[in-house]
């Protein structure tokens, strides 16, 4: 839209004449941007200065872009791990102590994870500098290590729990709650929970979910497993909003040109990745040469880039739906 592209030249602007100037965040940092770097992380809260130290640390970057009239005042930050694979969880990201006192290790670095991205600016403008800031971050990353070949973000999906509420409510209604789940699963949620077939099995499920309680049970978590990753692909893939992906990470990502390439089950077993997304997580991959192919597909045909183990569930989904 002619709104999108008045705000790209805008900001490009601002770039060239020195506006905006991208910060790497260390530990070495006034205490005051870490402190703000701490209160706007909206992904992954901070609980301590540790974490902080941890994020800022070995094996993680932070960069932020800052305004030259605002200096200290981050309008977009970013949070890199670098590890040898494309991560599947969050724990071993934020909760990893023994990376506090190591040095860095130049061959245990292959990839860079973008795992949290938060902005401090509403709307439009906060996108459209989330896009610029992992651009520039991946330049930036690509000269400090010349063979870095993989980027990758890990990524929350909000609403995909509430959305699962609502579908399980909305096929009981119209009584075709047995397409959600195979014949057989839906035996394994009657044998866990002593429901009887039918409604009161769907009622179990429902519960189920809503409290954390199947987490603790590791039968639960294999019985669910199949279930919960076909309907999360679903969601992710097949839910739209004027033809673009309704979930707003995703709609990110994929305006940016990145591929949804993997969901990761049990990736966030927080008590806030649970509620969430029942602890599903999905990396959006970076393939840089094709990042400005697939955006324009997206942006102008609203077709979506996935992998084929995305596709695998989305039809898996579709066939135990019949829809």
């Amino acid at each position: 839209s002619d709104l999108n592209s008045t705000l790209k030249s805008l900001l490009s602007e601002w770039f060239s004449v020195g506006l905006l100037r991208l910060e790497r965040i260390t530990w070495q940092s006034p205490c005051e941007i870490l402190q703000k770097i701490s209160q706007y992380e909206a992904v992954h809260p901070v609980r301590n200065w540790t974490d902080i130290k941890r994020r800022v640390g070995p094996y993680r970057r932070c960069y932020a872009f800052t305004h030259a009239s605002m200096p200290g005042e981050p309008l977009v930050v970013l949070h890199v791990a670098l590890t040898e694979d494309i991560a599947n969880n969050i724990q071993g990201i934020v909760r990893e102590f023994s990376t506090l006192d190591t040095d860095e290790d130049v061959n245990k670095i292959n990839a860079a994870i973008f795992y949290s991205i938060s902005s401090t600016q509403a709307g439009l403008q906060g996108v459209e500098l989330g896009n610029y800031l992992i651009k520039r971050v991946v330049r930036e990353l690509q000269s400090e290590f010349p063979h870095m070949a993989q980027f990758s973000s890990l990524s929350p999906i909000p609403g995909f729990f509430l959305w699962l509420q609502g579908a399980l409510g909305q096929h009981k209604k119209e009584g075709r709650a047995i397409e959600l789940l195979s014949e057989q699963e839906w035996r394994e949620v009657e044998d866990v929970t002593g429901a009887a077939p039918g409604a009161p099995a769907l009622e179990a499920l429902r519960r189920l979910i809503s409290t954390s309680e199947w987490i603790r049970s590791d039968r639960l978590i294999r019985a669910l497993e199949p279930a919960l990753m076909r309907l999360c692909a679903w969601y992710l893939y097949g839910e739209k909003r004027r033809g673009y992906a309704l979930n707003p990470v995703a709609n990110f990502h994929l305006q940016n040109g990145a591929t949804m390439w993997r969901l990761n089950w049990q990736a966030d077993t927080s008590p806030r990745g649970i509620a969430n997304s029942c602890g599903i997580m999905v990396n959006y991959r970076y393939f840089l040469d094709e990042t400005s192919t697939n955006s324009a597909a997206y942006l102008q045909n609203k077709v979506i880039k996935a992998s084929e183990q995305v596709m695998g569930l989305v039809s898996q989904f579709q066939k135990n739906s019949k829809l």
